[in-house]
């Protein structure tokens, strides 16, 4: 069984190297949607796949961290990025672009690892990702899937080198959200969230 959880952010971004000179030479925005599909073949305690009450807890954070942030390329101009953190208080450093496609790849292997570090506590069994979507516009998104996360072809994706900015870091339940994860920290659900 599949579950769809739907959240939203507004980023600004600019993607280099891309066809169009307007997206390629200017910051600009989007107001993107992200739906998260969850799949198991089993059901919990709750007679769920997974409570949504629960992607509240880490996932949107993490996907909020984009939210009237602008997201850098790490290979871009240096001047360009120093800019950029100077005058923004509310950044995501990537190691790709940050084109729709690379932003499923990177919120997928974001999530994936929340799943992986979620210490479920409802019997939740085999819950897995199945694919992130991110709707840059309202007609056009991209599907990412666990082997384009994880595809050498489309560019390496280390999680280590996705960085936040103090203040995105801050505004977490858990300031060491992101270090845990990388760490592989088991994260607790409280009970009764």
């Amino acid at each position: 069984m599949l579950i769809r959880k739907l959240f939203k952010f507004e980023n600004a971004h600019i993607v280099r190297d891309c066809s169009t000179r307007r997206c390629s030479e200017n910051i600009h925005g989007h107001s993107y949607k992200v739906e998260v599909l969850l799949q198991s073949n089993y059901l919990d305690d709750g007679q769920m796949v997974y409570d949504f009450g629960l992607t509240k807890l880490y996932m949107k954070e993490l996907i909020d961290a984009f939210d009237h942030s602008i997201t850098l390329w790490k290979k871009d101009d240096k001047s360009y990025l120093e800019a950029m953190k100077k005058h923004s208080s509310r950044w995501v450093e990537l190691p790709v672009s940050p084109s729709a496609e690379q932003f499923s790849r990177v919120i997928y292997l974001m999530v994936e690892r929340v799943l992986s570090c979620t210490m479920m506590c409802n019997g939740e069994r085999e819950v897995s990702l199945h694919s992130i979507i991110v709707h840059e516009t309202e007609t056009g998104y991209a599907q990412g899937f666990k082997e384009d996360a994880h595809s050498s072809l489309m560019g390496e994706i280390a999680l280590e080198e996705i960085i936040f900015s103090p203040q995105v870091k801050s505004e977490w339940r858990d300031p060491d959200l992101w270090e845990n994860l990388l760490a592989r920290k088991p994260l607790n659900v409280p009970p009764k969230v």
